[in-house]
């Protein structure tokens, strides 16, 4: 079995494959202080909950954007696995080429992303990550990795505002507003997070889309808040939550 991780800056999804099929995934909070053994821990108790045992684990590959991590992540896999791991770097066949200035500075996750959606769709494409920032990544029609943009996530902004302004409450947005003109504080925070957000994204993307020579790229979203907003941005085609997974699965068989 291959154990799959993506570890993001406020939250980490690990899957596990049997050759081509997940067979489970979890998502869970990114603690940047962790132990290797705490992080022994945390897997023992996931793997406990669906009958998994460490032995069963052949192989291990790993995108990170979190770099203090990654020392801790190499002793949890070294001690408990002793298996090999695969880092997904710029040594690494990806089966696309990156053509920005320095292929050296994009984030793994961007990278996977964009190796997963290109072999599902086969076609020009905008991958939109509702992450702690929310990224979009552009695939010419033959897999290359042509740009992107970083925009600060919803999450940011929400906390920003709690942060900055003494009389504002923080709110769950999870439940949305009816209506755009909020009738009270809670609402007209709401509709100002999920309907301007949703502008902002509308319109990255219509700027975006003009860039493309003479095709229309297709639009996915992945990330942890991308059912939240898909519904306040139109141009948004289809969600893939298990996209970053899927990619570190396609990556792993092209390197091992």
């Amino acid at each position: 079995m291959l154990l799959a991780i993506d570890v993001g800056n406020s939250h980490s999804v690990i899957g596990i494959y049997d050759g081509r099929e997940i067979i489970q995934h979890w998502r869970i909070n990114t603690n940047r202080n962790a132990t290797s053994d705490e992080l022994a821990s945390l897997f023992h108790s996931l793997f406990h909950m669906d009958d998994i045992s460490f032995s069963q684990i052949q192989a291990v590959i790993i995108a990170s954007v979190v770099p203090p991590m990654h020392a801790s992540w190499d002793r949890f896999i070294k001690r408990y696995f002793d298996i090999p791991c695969i880092h997904v770097d710029n040594n690494l066949d990806f089966g696309i080429k990156i053509l920005i200035d320095n292929p050296a500075e994009i984030g793994a996750d961007r990278i996977v992303n964009t190796v997963a959606a290109f072999s599902k769709y086969q076609s020009a494409l905008i991958v939109v990550d509702f992450g702690t920032a929310t990224t979009f990544d552009c695939v010419s029609n033959t897999g290359d990795y042509i740009g992107g943009v970083i925009a600060p996530g919803l999450a940011i902004s929400l906390e920003a505002l709690g942060q900055r302004t003494a009389k504002l409450p923080r709110i769950d947005i999870s439940s949305p507003p009816e209506n755009v003109i909020g009738k009270n504080t809670i609402t007209a925070i709401k509709s100002g997070i999920l309907f301007g957000y949703g502008g902002l994204v509308e319109g990255l993307l219509a700027n975006i889309k003009r860039e493309f020579a003479s095709t229309t790229p297709k639009v996915i979203a992945t990330g942890g808040m991308a059912g939240l907003i898909a519904p306040y941005a139109k141009s948004i085609e289809s969600i893939e939550p298990l996209l970053t997974l899927e990619g570190l699965r396609i990556i792993y068989e092209r390197n091992s």
